[in-house]
């Protein structure tokens, strides 16, 4: 979920706390914790290049156990990089191109399939999603007959988000339990008065498409994108499947600078569901937003819509515009980049492609405590995206 690590959208502080009850069961019973200030992470191999020295310092200074970046060109040539270790206690290395839970990059899948319905008459943007879902958007202040499917795409719906609360644990949740969640909450503001970064929109989105195709929102997001443009390494959870499936470094906790790492790789990701459950490598999320830019996924009108931008605030860095689904971020040398960025307990990503062919994704495998050390990794991305390396 493409947020700044202070706090990643609005939920990132309650995923955080969530993931500390998860976390100090799973140390528990592994006896597994361990203090990255007692941590000194191994120098990853020489880099020749700026962007390998920056994922470098990435480990060595801001203290992610585990870096990973997927640099492609204007070519389609690949690049990959590591440093530091997959697994804090038995050093193991990290795999290159490994798999990670990328979080909110998730919405951006959500939003395509939801715009090729809309490409094929089966949705209507400015529609009402009461339309879709009658009766059940309905709250304080929240009425399914006022919200467009335009607005819950792009985060102008006013509904507030599932994820504000400290309660969230990390167990199995049917989507409709997180819109309870959330709809004890009034809403935010009047619809497309204003934007506002909601997961709620995204548990929405994701039942419109189950509603409208018969089909989980799981197959609809496999046949439409992953099998179409051959993404190998991505794939949505089974409900309930706590794992991650291929070789991938461990996603850790860590409640306080300097304070014990927990291991919680392992964890139900249906809390995100729609919003931020998909797992994925950062060459496959390269591949994904470059086919999205070059018209593989959706047709010239709906691509046009997915572009149309709305200022964004917080948590998401100044300047940077959110459209339906789809963030774009001004680059150091000029124009932008499209991309998301995810957060999911254990692991950060960041990244997309520009309209020239580049594309670059980072990962990292904390949720840091210093809200310095994510603009560090954007800043890696835009220099990766500038032409570094």
């Amino acid at each position: 979920m493409r947020e700044q690590a202070s706090q990643s959208p609005g939920q990132n502080r309650a995923r955080q706390r969530t993931t500390r009850r998860g976390a100090a069961a799973a140390a528990a019973l592994a006896a597994g914790i361990l203090t990255l200030s007692a941590f000194t992470p191994p120098p990853a191999t020489a880099g020749r290049d700026a962007v390998q020295q920056s994922l470098n310092t990435l480990v060595t200074s801001d203290g992610f156990p585990a870096a990973l970046a997927a640099i492609q060109d204007r070519k389609g040539h690949t690049r990959n990089y590591t440093a530091g270790v997959a697994d804090l206690t038995t050093r193991a290395k990290v795999p290159v191109d490994g798999q990670v839970r990328i979080g909110s990059n998730t919405k951006t899948f959500t939003a395509v399939v939801v715009l090729q319905l809309v490409g094929e008459g089966k949705i209507g943007l400015d529609t009402p999603i009461d339309t879709y879902l009658p009766g059940l958007v309905r709250g304080d202040g929240i009425d399914g007959s006022r919200i467009t499917v335009r607005q819950v795409l792009q985060q102008t719906s006013g509904l507030p988000s599932y994820t504000n609360d400290d309660d969230l644990e990390p167990r199995y949740y049917e989507p409709r339990d997180l819109l309870d969640r959330a709809f004890k909450h009034k809403a935010g503001f009047a619809p497309g008065s204003k934007w506002e970064y909601s997961n709620t929109n995204y548990v929405v989105a994701g039942l419109i498409v189950q509603r409208v195709t018969g089909r989980p929102l799981a197959a609809e997001i496999d046949q439409r994108i992953i099998k179409k443009i051959g993404l190998r390494h991505t794939y949505f959870p089974a409900p309930g499947d706590p794992t991650i499936r291929e070789p991938h470094p461990k996603g850790y906790a860590q409640d306080a600078p300097g304070g014990p790492l927990s291991d919680i790789t392992e964890m139900d990701p249906s809390w995100a569901w729609a919003a931020g459950q998909l797992i994925s490598t950062n060459s496959d999320l390269n591949r994904f937003f470059s086919a999205l830019l070059g018209g593989r996924l959706l047709h010239p009108a709906q691509l046009k819509e997915m572009r149309t931008t709305v200022p964004a605030g917080s948590p998401f860095a100044p300047n940077t515009r959110y459209g339906l689904g789809l963030l774009s971020t001004p680059l150091s040398c000029g124009g932008v980049y499209w991309g998301h960025g995810g957060s999911f307990p254990g692991y950060e990503t960041r990244g997309g492609a520009t309209d020239k062919g580049r594309a670059a994704n980072v990962a990292v495998t904390l949720q840091p405590t210093d809200p310095k050390a994510m603009p560090r990794v954007e800043a890696l991305v835009d220099k990766a995206l500038c032409g570094a390396g």
